[in-house]
């Protein structure tokens, strides 16, 4: 809660400086969104550094045993990522490049997990739900792209 209003401070000195919302919410809304979540998955279980680390390569082998809340959760993880980022760079504003970017980030995730021994489950299955999270997210935002593919264009409408 305490994190809100610094959030919001920072999202109106950068729509200030750089005189668009758009960009600035979108940067804050990004961080805020996804670090916490990532942090999150980072944290060490109660054995670690002690307990051997565990890998899961078969794909929807957890899933089936995997709780609800942990399902949601790991869609949620690169959700901001996946709704925000398309709207916050051009070169991201196309689906299999958020799934790209998503996959590559949760990759990296397991791999952390696995490498610093924190007690955690390496598994296949949280990279896809992570993956698929940031995707439904990116399909959520989708009508929003086109405005800003045709921002330029109105723009120099109203010059003319």
């Amino acid at each position: 809660m305490l994190a809100l209003p610094v959030a919001a401070l920072v999202m109106y000195l950068l729509a200030r400086r750089r005189r668009t919302w758009r960009t600035a919410v979108a940067d804050v809304g990004i961080v805020y969104g996804t670090v916490p979540w990532v942090w999150g998955t980072l944290l060490p279980g109660s054995g670690a550094g002690v307990a051997p680390a565990r890998v899961s390569l078969v794909p929807l082998h957890d899933l089936v045993t995997m709780p609800a809340l942990d399902i949601v959760g790991n869609l949620l993880v690169f959700a901001a990522l996946g709704f925000l980022a398309p709207l916050r760079f051009a070169a991201l504003a196309s689906v299999p490049r958020i799934l790209a970017l998503a996959g590559g980030c949760s990759i990296l995730i397991e791999v952390s997990q696995y490498a610093f021994q924190l007690d955690r489950v390496s598994s296949v299955d949280d990279v896809l739900l992570n993956t698929a999270g940031a995707g439904l997210a990116a399909l959520a935002s989708h009508r929003w792209w086109q405005v800003r593919a045709e921002e330029p264009e109105a723009a120099q409408s109203v010059r003319s």
